[in-house]
């Protein structure tokens, strides 16, 4: 049987989650303006805490749970659970005069996107490389893209609609696409095989490689949650940008995410995986430097420095997931949904984390992209001995 319906609803499912997860930071101005929500910086971080902690119990959960519900079962409850957080987001508007009922509901909201997302995106992972015809390197750049290219729509479709009058229909745009899909998913056969290499052990094992990606990914999450998170308000409140070009900002961002996966997915058998590996980081530690330099009124400068951050970022994480499932074959089942735990712990960190300092140590936003410059650099560093290290010389395959 041919796997085209398959990997069609495996791509527009990345697609999909990509307009979820950043639906809530596109939507920041809403909810921290009087006019609406009404929220502080801090209740505004405070908001993803619970979505990174159940992403990141539901991602190191979802490999045994796929084991023995099967892969298929996994991406329909977390579509299921993204659907869910939509539809509570969009709900949220009716209560938004009364913040206790609003920011609860909202809690709930990003609660279920946590889920989703860890339960999605490795299904997703294991998914496109059992279907990619022994091209599972490039099938995760291509994933990886479509989930980008969704991360970059959702700041341009909150603007659009905002300017419309009618901000939630993003988010209800989103459950219907997620309804759509559920419903077409359900009735096609989806496995990702029984092969050794992709079974779960009854009792794994980690040796220090795996613990070094974790470390990877986690700096990786906390890199990338700056720019993507805090970057609409950074132009607003510290280049004084309007709403339109901070929402440019972060399209920018997550379009050269997309357009940087997209563009090494094409060139990988010219130029090697682990030369992008080590130059990538470098890349972020530059664009983020660049951010925390730019002076009041340089709009121009801040889109252009995040639309660097975003290629900066492009091909990292993706390449986290194929290089660790390559040096760690003898646990290769596990590795997807445990490196995006960790880069879920980074993704709670810098979400959650960020609103605490401003609210509490005075910590100002040019320092944090100073931070984030630092992080950069320690990214580069494990990146050279992640790609050279002895044992790595060869490519990562994943799972067939």
């Amino acid at each position: 049987m041919s796997a085209r319906p398959q990997v069609i609803v495996v791509y527009a499912a990345g697609l999909a989650q990509g307009l979820a997860l950043v639906t809530f930071p596109a939507a920041s101005a809403i909810f921290i303006s009087p006019q609406f929500y009404g929220f502080s910086s801090k209740e505004y971080g405070a908001m993803f805490l619970p979505q990174a902690i159940a992403a990141v119990l539901a991602s190191w959960l979802g490999a045994g749970l796929s084991h023995r519900a099967g892969v298929k079962r996994i991406l329909l409850l977390g579509l299921s659970a993204d659907f869910l957080s939509m539809a509570l987001l969009y709900a949220s508007q009716f209560a938004i005069h009364d913040r206790s009922v609003s920011y609860t509901t909202l809690l709930v909201a990003t609660t279920c996107l946590g889920i989703g997302f860890g339960l999605t995106v490795p299904a997703l992972n294991t998914l496109a490389s059992a279907l990619s015809g022994g091209k599972a390197d490039s099938a995760l750049l291509v994933l990886n893209a479509l989930l980008g290219v969704g991360t970059a729509i959702a700041p341009l479709l909150i603007a659009f609609f905002t300017r419309l009058g009618n901000w939630s229909s993003l988010p209800l745009l989103v459950a219907v696409s997620l309804g759509i899909l559920l419903g077409i998913g359900a009735g096609l056969p989806m496995s990702a095989g029984t092969s050794p290499t992709n079974a779960v052990p009854s009792a794994i094992t980690f040796p220090r490689r795996f613990w070094i990606f974790g470390v990877f990914a986690l700096l990786y999450g906390m890199v990338e949650t700056i720019n993507g998170n805090w970057s609409t308000l950074y132009m607003q409140k510290i280049l004084g940008a309007p709403a339109s070009l901070s929402s440019l900002a972060l399209t920018m961002f997550w379009t050269t995410v997309t357009g940087g996966r997209l563009l090494f997915a094409g060139i990988a058998r010219w130029f090697s995986p682990a030369a992008v590996f080590r130059i990538l980081p470098l890349v972020c530690a530059a664009s983020v430097w660049l951010v925390a330099s730019l002076k009041m009124g340089d709009a121009r400068g801040g889109i252009l420095a995040f639309s660097l951050a975003g290629f900066g970022c492009s091909a990292l994480l993706p390449l986290t997931i194929t290089f660790a499932q390559g040096r760690l074959a003898s646990i290769q089942g596990a590795v997807a949904g445990a490196m995006i735990g960790f880069y879920q712990i980074g993704y709670g960190i810098a979400a959650f984390g960020v609103g605490s300092l401003f609210a509490n140590a005075g910590f100002s936003m040019s320092s944090l992209f100073r931070t984030a410059a630092g992080v950069s650099l320690i990214l580069g560093g494990l990146a050279f001995l992640l790609a050279t290290s002895r044992g790595a010389e060869r490519q990562p395959q994943a799972a067939q």
